[in-house]
């Protein structure tokens, strides 16, 4: 489905999403429009679902980063789903397979904030929580 100068192109577009087409094409041995008629291609195929910004929140606000692993207590996940899905606060969210069902991303701008959360994810099931103490990349 990908070639490899299509893999080129979406490893340049994961490391800075704001490169010029001309630029990549010159990375790619491409012309900018050639790889620009690449990129649409992926995105029409859903390969490419959107570009993305990372804010680095320590510097924006302070902030806690948690990582919190849910075990849930029933097999009816969508009230969950639904809870993760209008919760600002978690930035990702992934089902998982082994240790608990689920594996979630929080940022949180304090700890009132965390032990709010943390008590509306009770509702749903048990946690583990670990709380990230610094970003290595």
């Amino acid at each position: 489905m990908l070639d490899q100068t299509d893999q080129s192109i979406l490893a340049l577009l994961r490391e800075n999403s704001r490169l010029q087409w001309k630029d990549i094409g010159e990375q790619v041995h491409l012309s900018g429009q050639a790889v620009g008629n690449r990129i649409r291609r992926m995105e029409e195929q859903g390969i490419i679902q959107g570009y993305t910004t990372i804010i680095d929140a320590s510097k924006v606000s302070p902030a806690l980063t948690a990582f919190i692993s849910m075990f849930m207590k029933t097999n009816d996940h969508q009230p969950f789903l639904r809870f993760i899905s209008n919760c600002p606060d978690i930035v990702e969210a992934h089902r998982t397979s082994g240790e608990g069902c689920y594996s979630l991303i929080v940022n949180v701008p304090d700890q009132t904030a965390l032990n709010a959360l943390l008590d509306g994810l009770l509702a749903f099931g048990n946690y583990r929580i670990s709380l990230s103490i610094g970003k290595m990349k």
